[in-house]
């Protein structure tokens, strides 16, 4: 099931709570408790190469508020070609990159997507994906289940 559309139906559960429940404030808390489960997604942020043609890079903190793991497959951005999982890593006094196939982030745990670690990479961006613009991102976990959250574009200078 879709994580948005989850969320969507949480106020009907919650009305149906309330009815079969004398107490308000305990139905409450049960609706509550089943939004707080979903993923939480901060400080999403597109940087833009800083020569056009060049992959853009996404970073992103992800925290999982459930009590099962999660695994994130795949991320998909809006006016992306393709985008790729990657890490960067130290080797032999040089940088470099590798593909991932997934990040794991453990219950009650935040994991980030950040310069110099985990990140995905946009290649093929359109025109639109211009600095100072919003683009949606879209994870797939392992699951099946979808999240969509919006992300800022930034420019190749601006601080990350």
């Amino acid at each position: 099931m879709n994580f948005g559309r989850r969320l969507l139906a949480l106020p009907a559960i919650a009305a149906l709570a309330l009815t079969a429940c004398a107490d308000g404030e305990e139905a409450e808390e049960t609706a509550v408790a089943a939004v707080d489960t979903a993923p939480i997604i901060e400080n999403a942020r597109l940087v833009l190469p800083p020569v056009s043609g060049n992959p853009a890079a996404a970073y992103f903190d992800i925290t999982n508020p459930g009590e099962m793991p999660l695994t994130i497959s795949a991320v998909g951005i809006d006016g992306a070609g393709r985008t790729e999982l990657h890490q960067s890593m130290e080797m032999d006094g040089k940088m470099m990159m590798e593909g991932m196939s997934g990040i794991d982030v453990a219950p009650g745990e935040t994991s980030s997507l950040a310069p110099g670690g985990m990140h995905v990479m946009a290649f093929d961006l359109d025109d639109s994906v211009t600095s100072g613009s919003t683009v949606e991102m879209t994870l797939t976990f392992a699951s099946g289940e979808t999240m969509t959250a919006p992300v800022a574009v930034q420019g190749a200078g601006d601080e990350r």
